[in-house]
């Protein structure tokens, strides 16, 4: 890797880490990967082609003394990433050192029935 393409890497790098308080040294940053389900609410299918990185939470959520909500310190659970295919996910984490395991996406299986079965 050349000079040029380290200082962009890292400019990027750190660009993504202000907001998570992790620092640039640190490979403890871990992620999951996988599809988009389809949402049950409706029937269309947008979306569901993607591909979604999110960053898992680093240390537990706690009770706010004051006003009693929950909440941590970690902002990169809430970083959700989305890529359009597997692989481009993948070889993001990898270029950014991010642990990421991969859900395979469930099979979709389809239950044919006529309407008239709604009624035995």
């Amino acid at each position: 890797m050349d000079r040029k393409t380290q200082f962009e890497d890292q400019k990027c790098l750190q660009s993504l880490l202000i907001f998570g308080h992790i620092e640039a040294n640190r490979s403890y940053m871990s992620a999951v990967i996988y599809q988009r389900p389809k949402n049950a609410m409706q029937s269309g299918k947008a979306h569901t082609d993607d591909w979604v990185l999110e960053f898992e939470q680093s240390e537990a959520r706690r009770a706010d003394p004051l006003m009693g909500w929950t909440g941590s310190g970690d902002t990169q659970a809430q970083v959700s990433l989305n890529f359009p295919s597997k692989e481009a996910a993948q070889k993001y984490a990898a270029k950014y050192g991010i642990a990421a395991r991969v859900h395979k996406t469930p099979a979709k299986s389809l239950k044919l029935q006529a309407y008239a079965d709604n009624f035995r």
